[in-house]
């Protein structure tokens, strides 16, 4: 492969300094059949994926044209499958390239299929890097299809921020587990209640992440995979971001809301949202959020809402009409991914089990039942929860 790139260079006669790759490669929205891998390198260079389904790796190549934001959508993949990859760059000697930074992943499963394993955390903002190596140490030993980000990837939300406070710290995780992302607050900026603050989503957000967006839902979106469907919303108008999508009865992402949990049928129900509906921790419940959603939550049957915005770990009980119900739905709050952890606020029937630490959760889903556990930044389980389809 290395040789057969340095011949590829000779007779293109490209002549670049050696690449660094600085950010990533990180994984993004995967389906049955494609991929997308993304990576950045310190100064401009062509570069070369190879790929195949585990162990081949070097079945098919791929060339990222030059530049320092480099982006690979992989076709042609087949679902239930593990695939691998190297990603190669430019070397010193600029006779051929350095040795290959490698990875892996999953695509998602078709629908007879009936085991889903995950990771979820969140709210990684903050510039403490201990907490964050000891969770990713932990998360890149689990054997997960995908991890799910609650929200809150920096303070500041700009991308400028997101090397240091995540992606260099989850790096080993984000190569090889696809990221499925609900935005959160500090997505849309400091200034997110002012109008004049329309692009930086756009610039900080959006052109560097790939989610199942389509233009019926700019910012919320599901998947499917085996027997589960994953429903992402964005809630952030609660918190007087301008240019989030609507969340009253009459708008798009409302009614979309509704269509999307009714055409579930018997597959799990997972949502996953930022602004938190039911919570004791220092930002409270998002009540004009929960107002809108929690109805449409226990109408539809959903089995599990994973929430961010704090920086504690909350489960609930099983809620229903704001009662502690066996029927109803449990709101389990992840937020413990970086964020110096806060105690809690207040008290509320609602809460179950409440822990001001960092930390972040490993879900197992076979057939009929879901197993949730939650480890601190140390490895210590810290709660545990089944639930049943």
């Amino acid at each position: 492969m290395r040789v057969f790139i340095a011949l590829l260079l000779s007779v293109l006669g490209v002549n670049l300094l050696a690449a660094q790759v600085v950010r990533g490669p990180y994984i993004e929205d995967p389906t049955q059949t494609t991929m997308i891998l993304r990576w950045q390198t310190d100064v401009a260079t062509p570069a070369w994926l190879e790929y195949g389904p585990s162990p081949r790796c070097n079945q098919i190549m791929k060339i990222s044209p030059e530049g320092t934001e480099h982006k690979a959508v992989l076709y042609g993949l087949v679902p239930n499958q593990d695939f691998c990859y190297r990603l190669y760059v430019y070397n010193e000697a600029q006779d051929g390239t350095q040795l290959p930074v490698e990875g892996s992943f999953r695509t998602l499963y078709s629908a007879e299929r009936k085991v889903v394993n995950f990771l979820a955390f969140g709210n990684t903002a903050g510039d403490n890097p201990g907490p964050k190596a000891l969770l990713a140490a932990q998360m890149a030993q689990k054997n997960a299809d995908f991890v799910i980000h609650t929200g809150d990837l920096t303070a500041s939300g700009l991308n400028s921020d997101t090397d240091a406070e995540f992606f260099t710290p989850y790096k080993e995780v984000l190569a090889k587990t696809p990221l499925f992302v609900a935005l959160g607050a500090n997505e849309y900026g400091p200034d997110r209640t002012e109008r004049d603050s329309k692009s930086f989503v756009r610039s900080n957000y959006s052109r560097f992440h790939d989610m199942s967006w389509s233009n019926a839902t700019p910012k919320y979106y599901f998947f499917d995979t085996a027997n589960a469907r994953f429903i992402f919303l964005d809630a952030n108008a609660a918190y007087g971001a301008v240019w989030a999508p609507n969340i009253d009865e009459k708008s798009t992402q409302y009614k979309w809301l509704q269509s999307s949990l009714s055409s579930a049928a018997e597959k799990w129900k997972i949502v996953v949202i930022n602004t938190p509906m039911y919570s004791t921790g220092a930002k409270g419940p998002a009540n004009e959020a929960a107002a809108r959603f929690v109805p449409l939550f226990e109408k539809y049957g959903v089995d599990l809402v994973l929430q961010g915005a704090e920086a504690n770990y909350e489960r609930t009980f099983p809620m229903l009409a704001n009662e502690p119900n066996p029927r109803g739905v449990t709101y389990i709050t992840l937020g413990g991914g970086g964020a110096a952890p806060t105690k809690r606020m207040g008290s509320h029937p609602s809460t179950a089990r409440f822990v001001a630490a960092h930390h972040f959760a490993s879900v197992n889903i076979v057939d009929r039942k879901l197993t949730l556990q939650v480890f601190n930044d140390q490895g210590k389980q810290i709660d545990q929860v089944e639930l049943f389809l």
